[in-house]
């Protein structure tokens, strides 16, 4: 299983900005893929998560209403639409899954494969 995710950049607030992440090595069909970030001396937090098996998305409460996670039709890139961008956004962005994951979790020890990090800097 390999992700590798890319997109990230330096934007100012109220800019958009989309991440990718791309899978190989298995099929997300029935399986759980989030997002996750990560700001300097904080921990890693859940963003966004999108679950094929009962094909639900969940989102943090930060992000809510401007990030939208979704998936392409080859089902082998997933992608994290971000839009109206402040500056708390800043972080390592992640992406993750695991081949035993069928339903969404903020936790980050409940899945086994991650994406090398794309960073993103919102400022002015």
């Amino acid at each position: 299983v390999q992700l590798q995710a890319s997109g990230g950049g330096l934007v100012q607030p109220g800019d958009s900005l989309r991440l990718s992440c791309r899978v190989s090595g298995f099929t997300m069909d029935g399986n759980t893929v989030a997002w996750f970030r990560q700001a300097p001396g904080k921990q890693r937090e859940g963003v966004a998560c999108s679950s094929s098996t009962d094909d639900t998305t969940n989102y943090a409460e930060s992000v809510r209403h401007r990030f939208t996670i979704s998936r392409d039709n080859t089902k082998t890139v997933v992608y994290l639409q971000m839009d109206n961008l402040i500056v708390e956004d800043t972080a390592v962005y992640y992406c993750a899954t695991d081949l035993l994951r069928l339903s969404c979790s903020w936790s980050s020890a409940d899945f086994g494969s991650w994406g090398q990090g794309t960073q993103v800097t919102v400022s002015s």
